[in-house]
């Protein structure tokens, strides 16, 4: 059974449009480096060499991503700096997320080529996802859903407040 989604109207924006001021068809990553607007495109952190924004489709809670400035579809292919980089802002994330959420554990990763799950296969980007001991209930396991409790931006708020400084 495929895993389904409830319907969740917040994501209409994000769906319609991609990030606001953008070209709808262009990297999704490139375009959040481009805007200027952190709290409306939901970036968390800007480094030079990185950023980190909530997932807009994500697993749960929390879910955030972290990906180079420059585009880049191998992890191989990024240079020491930009690896050092992502690995700290994936530390400052994991802090925020502990924080915010008070996870009993927190998920890492990165998905590398369509076939392993990557939705943006042609800019390298790294996971954060909060977990909870028990968190495959009967809407996940039977019913094939997933039921997110607070919208994006609450989430953002929330993790914008944790975020170490």
């Amino acid at each position: 059974m495929a895993l389904e989604r409830i319907w969740a109207g917040w994501r209409a924006t994000y769906v319609m449009g991609a990030i606001p001021g953008s070209d709808a068809g262009a990297c999704v990553f490139c375009a959040l480096v481009a805007t200027t607007d952190d709290v409306e495109a939901f970036v968390l952190e800007r480094s030079d060499l990185t950023v980190t924004v909530m997932n807009l489709y994500p697993y749960g809670s929390g879910h955030l991503m972290i990906a180079p400035r420059r585009h880049e579809g191998e992890l191989d292919a990024l240079s020491d700096d930009e690896v050092v980089e992502m690995a700290r802002a994936q530390q400052r994330a994991v802090v925020a997320v502990r924080v915010a959420y008070e996870p009993d554990g927190v998920n890492l990763g990165a998905n590398l080529g369509r076939a392993a799950g990557a939705g943006i296969p042609g800019h390298v980007h790294l996971h954060v996802v909060p977990r909870w001991s028990g968190d495959t209930n009967f809407m996940t396991s039977v019913a094939g859903a997933r039921v997110l409790p607070e919208t994006l931006r609450e989430g953002y708020e929330k993790l914008r407040s944790a975020w170490p400084r």
